[in-house]
């Protein structure tokens, strides 16, 4: 396999990072490399900003798919790269380039190497946001299709190349988007008693918010509550009329999750009566945990141990979100880590993932398919 191929569309990827739904390059870059391919075998699909390739089986008895995400991030890169994001203010830093380059290596593998059973490439748009996932497995291209089982990978800066690390059960947790906007009355900073300031009730909430995790979900599970980004006010000597507080919430179960959103609404309508304000509050977007089929994962780890692809680590659970969860709820499969050795983390403007895991997952993916789907 032509692996040095893969990483130079790895770069030509990473210099086109675009917002969820809005993948319109990067989407016809797929759909041109796939003109390319022998087309016999191909069953080419779009839905919106997102291609389904099924590559015909030779003798079907399932259907296994791979899926890759597409979308970039708002960030500003920062990296040492001479293949730097040619979109101002947009960064594949959460290794979606990587991600779609492995897949594509895949796709143009299994073209030419076929199996015996049918294989579902699908490259997802929107997986940063709004979430992509869940209204693709609805979509009636995806359904005429749908796969016995599904894979994918996640880069992980914290181990290095040549590692691949997995688990049985819950992987990633399940996540929140969340948005409170407050709106009180604003005024002159020298009257006070004559507003009702956002500003104080913004800051008095999220003092309140922190105490959801530390006094209302048991100590045993675990549950995470960031408030990242307030905005109030336009000048500092007016009293601000609205704030805005923006977050994500992730909890390790779904029961904790529900238990979360009750306690935060319970201190909103308190927040309200407080200040004599109006206060609303918008979850955004929700992904569901990722739970790895057991027994499909104990096979994948002993495959592993025994073929020696890559080295294996044995993983814990993460708070990560990821919209993949929604595959894994319908359809059995997993998700695994793959080492990319590098100092800063994922959504940072300046992660650089070592391009030699690409070759690494193509080796281990290949190779695990094929058993899977000629063997199994």
């Amino acid at each position: 396999m032509d692996t040095e191929r893969f990483i130079n569309i790895r770069r030509q990827l990473h210099q086109i990072p675009e917002p969820g739904f809005e993948e319109f390059k990067t989407q016809q870059f797929i759909l041109d490399f796939i003109s390319g391919l022998p087309q016999e075998r191909l069953n080419i699909q779009t839905w919106k900003t997102g291609v389904l390739v099924r590559v015909a089986g030779l003798n079907p008895r399932k259907t296994i798919g791979y899926r890759t995400d597409m979308d970039g991030l708002p960030i500003f890169e920062e990296t040492s790269c001479d293949f730097a994001s040619v979109h101002n203010g947009y960064m594949h830093a959460c290794g979606h380039d990587l991600h779609m380059s492995i897949a594509i290596g895949l796709l143009d593998y299994f073209v030419k190497h076929p199996v015996d059973d049918h294989l579902l490439f699908i490259f997802q748009p929107a997986e940063e946001g709004p979430g992509g996932a869940l209204p693709l497995m609805q979509c009636k291209e995806f359904q005429t299709v749908k796969p016995d089982m599904m894979l994918a990978l996640h880069i992980a800066p914290e181990y290095p190349v040549g590692t691949v690390a997995v688990k049985k059960g819950l992987l990633f947790a399940n996540t929140s988007e969340l948005f409170i906007d407050l709106k009180g009355k604003g005024g002159h900073a020298a009257y006070p008693h004559l507003s009702n300031d956002m500003v104080i009730a913004a800051s008095h909430l999220v003092t309140q918010l922190q105490s959801i995790v530390s006094r209302n979900i048991d100590p045993l599970d675990s549950a995470v509550l960031t408030v990242g980004k307030i905005t109030g006010g336009t000048k500092q000597n007016i009293i601000a009329e609205t704030a805005r507080l923006e977050g994500t919430i992730r909890t390790l179960s779904s029961a904790s999750m529900v238990k979360v959103k009750s306690r935060i609404e319970a201190l909103v309508k308190g927040i309200e009566a407080s200040f004599e304000c109006e206060a609303a509050i918008d979850y955004g977007a929700n992904y569901y945990q990722v739970f790895n089929d057991e027994e499909l994962t104990d096979e994948f780890i002993s495959f592993l141990k025994t073929e020696k692809p890559a080295e294996f680590y044995h993983c814990r659970e993460a708070m990560t979100g990821e919209d993949f969860g929604y595959f894994l709820k319908d359809i059995p499969g997993f998700m695994f880590w793959l080492g990319v050795d590098c100092d800063f983390g994922l959504h940072h403007s300046r992660i650089e993932p070592k391009e030699e895991a690409i070759p690494v997952a193509l080796r281990t993916l290949s190779a695990y398919i094929e058993w899977k789907a000629t063997s199994q």
